[in-house]
Parts: C-alpha cells; sequence; structure tokens
C-alpha cells in the first residue's frame, strides 16, 4: 500500500514532532520548548539555507556535465542541517555521515572541499581538527561508532575543556542507518558509559528506495527508550523547532547526563545520489504534500512580516554568486598524481606502501 494510501486523502500521516513554526509561517507555542533564535540569527538560519541550496543545485549541475563523480543532494533537509549545526559549540566535534553538506558550510568549510572528495581528486577533503568536523563516510552507520569512540575519550579526558567547556559530539546518520547494526551498538556504548553524544538522525522518510514506515513501525526516536536515554522527534522542516531542541539535547550531553537521540522528521526533495531516479517510487502526490512544507519557504514567510522583498533578492543574489564561484573552483581543482593513492594510508608510511607506490611511478 502506498504512503498516501495509508494516509488517506486529508489525514496527518504522523506526529511530526516538535513544532516552533507553521507551515504558514506562524509561530507555535510547545509547552516544552521555546525559540531560542533571536531576529539576527533568524536571518542567518535564512541565508545559510538560501545558500545551501543554490549550492547543492550548482554541484547536480555539475555532475550532469560530467565534473562530478556522483553528487549527493541535501535538498528539503536544509532546516535539519543548519539549525542542529548552529545549536553546536565551535569546539564540539561533529560526525558527518555523507549529506551533511550545509553542517560542513555553516562550519566554514569551503564549499569546493566538500566537492573534491566526489570529484575524485582526495580521499577525504578537509582537516577535521581545524574545522571540528570528521571527513564524509560512505559506509551507513560507521561515524556513529566514531563518534562514540570520540565521546568516550572525551569522557575519559573529564570533559576536555575547551573555553571552560566540556565538549560534545554530535553525529549524523539517517533513518536507514537507524537500521544497521553499528548504530545500535553505538547506543548501547554510548548508554552503557553516559558518553556525550547526540544522535541527530535526519529521517527523510526513504532508504534510498526503502521507505522509512517499513524499516520501523514506530517514530524512530522512541528507539532511544529500549536503550536508556532521552530521544526527542521534531519537525525537520521547522528550523527554529531543530535549533531549540537540538540546543536542549546538547546541553543534556554536555551536563554529563548521557546521550540524546534527536529524530529530525523531514523529507528527502531530490534523489538520493545523482545516480537514483526518485521518480520510480516518490509519488508526486506525497512529494507535493510535503513541498507544501518546504523549510526555506516556511521561515521565508515567517520573515517576509519584517523584511522588505529586496533583502530576500539580495539573499539570492549571494547564494548566485557563491554557486558561481564554486563552479569555478570546481573546475579549477588540479589532477592528483597517480601515487597520491598511496599517500595519507598510514602515518610514516610503510614497505608494503613503498613497493605500491614505486609500481605506481614505473607505471
Amino acid at each position: 500500500m502506498s504512503l498516501m494510501a495509508e494516509r488517506g486523502e486529508n489525514a496527518t500521516p504522523f506526529d511530526e514532532g516538535v513544532r516552533l513554526l507553521a507551515p504558514d509561517g506562524s509561530l507555535v507555542d510547545d509547552p516544552r520548548f521555546a525559540v531560542r533564535a533571536d531576529s539576527r540569527q533568524t536571518e542567518s538560519f535564512y541565508r545559510e539555507m538560501v545558500r545551501a541550496r543554490r549550492l547543492d543545485e550548482e554541484a547536480t549541475a555539475l555532475q550532469r556535465q560530467g565534473e562530478l563523480v556522483l553528487w549527493i543532494p541535501l535538498r528539503g533537509q536544509e532546516a535539519a542541517q543548519v539549525g542542529s549545526a548552529a545549536a553546536a559549540r565551535l569546539g564540539d566535534f561533529l560526525f558527518p555521515s555523507y549529506r551533511e553538506h550545509a553542517v560542513a558550510w555553516h562550519r566554514g568549510i569551503p564549499p569546493v572541499e566538500v566537492l573534491r572528495l566526489l570529484r575524485g581528486v582526495t580521499h577525504g577533503g578537509w582537516d577535521p581538527e581545524l574545522y571540528k568536523v570528521a571527513n564524509y563516510v560512505l559506509v551507513l552507520a560507521s561515524q556513529t561508532l566514531h563518534a562514540v569512540g570520540y565521546g568516550l575519550g572525551v569522557r575519559i579526558d573529564e570533559g576536555a575543556a575547551r573555553d571552560g567547556d566540556p565538549q560534545v559530539v554530535m553525529v549524523y546518520l539517517g533513518d536507514g542507518a537507524m537500521s544497521q547494526g553499528d548504530a545500535n551498538e553505538a547506543f548501547v556504548w554510548a548508554a552503557s558509559f553516559a558518553a556525550p553524544v547526540v544522535f541527530f538522525c535526519q529521517n527523510n522518510q526513504w532508504a534510498i528506495s526503502t521507505p522509512s514506515r517499513r524499516q520501523s513501525p514506530v517514530p524512530l526516536a522512541r528507539r532511544a527508550e529500549g536503550f536508556g536515554f532521552p530521544g526527542v522527534r521534531v519537525d525537520g522542516n521547522d528550523v527554529l523547532a531543530v535549533h531549540a531542541v537540538t540546543g536542549w539535547a546538547l546541553e543534556h550531553a554536555r551536563s554529563g547526563q548521557g546521550p540524546v537521540l534527536v529524530e529530525a522528521n523531514t523529507y528527502r526533495m531530490a534523489p538520493h545520489t545523482t545516480s537514483d531516479d526518485a521518480t520510480r517510487y516518490q509519488e508526486p502526490a506525497e512529494v507535493a504534500w510535503w513541498g507544501a512544507r518546504d523549510p526555506i519557504d516556511r521561515l521565508e514567510r515567517l520573515l517576509a512580516h519584517t523584511h522588505e522583498p529586496a533583502w530576500f533578492a539580495q539573499v539570492r543574489a549571494e547564494a548566485d554568486a557563491d554557486a558561481a564561484a564554486l563552479r569555478r573552483q570546481c573546475l579549477a581543482l588540479p589532477d592528483p598524481s597517480p601515487w597520491s593513492l598511496v599517500d595519507h594510508v598510514l602515518v610514516g608510511g610503510s614497505s608494503l606502501l613503498r613497493e605500491q607506490r614505486g609500481q605506481i611511478w614505473e607505471g
């Protein structure tokens, strides 16, 4: 049975989670959470989301033109990524999966650095320690174990205080990764040792072509109960709610109370990757239903009460300029030397790697 048929024509499909900003742009009261962002930060959220979508569009075009091997679109998930990243402190360490481009860009990673891996000119990208953002991983849920391991190290180091505040770890995963053994093992370890980790699940409803509802008959946030730590579901298309809920989760972990699972209920408005044809499994009616809840449109409706049309036009123009710069920088990336295949594999190298490098050089 299709998702739309399960919902019924006018039925609400499920609890969309904590909401502070309705799709029509009106503010909503919640008994547990309140808006944390001030007017300036709300403007910043809008700028970042518009920029992320425009850069995402440019990267998609670059892949279609043969300039990238692959691209992993984020369209529709801008609020989940910007709101959560903005809630973290600069000293907190973030572990992305492979779609968290807006998270990387929020941390100041140059846009072109995100494209290096997908252009095939590097095995990784940026310096994780410089930005406190780990490199992307393509193996589902493997980053959850990396994050918990880092979090346990932080706990052993008595909080690894930075500017007087304990460091917290936040790791991103998708609804598909929630069904992986690595994720469940990470939950066990984090709960057992009260690791300061926030698991941020972007439930975009589709693990490639498998719907989230097929993987879990209950909201993913409720899985945390079985491991003994809190889980909260939030409207992932509401940047104000995501920011507030993630801020609370980070404070919970920072205070030594252990991990939290945040499920951001959102929707992937593009293919899983540029090698995917989402029209084969996403029904037009479902896409339209979620399109009416677009995170950027929602925030724009709120800001329209206090901002002139020229302000929005300026934001879009700045995003266009950034996209043009991204294209120039991508096309200017130099081809790597062939023997770089074996560089940075081991600290100090090895006799085997030196032998392999020699074979590449001779070839």
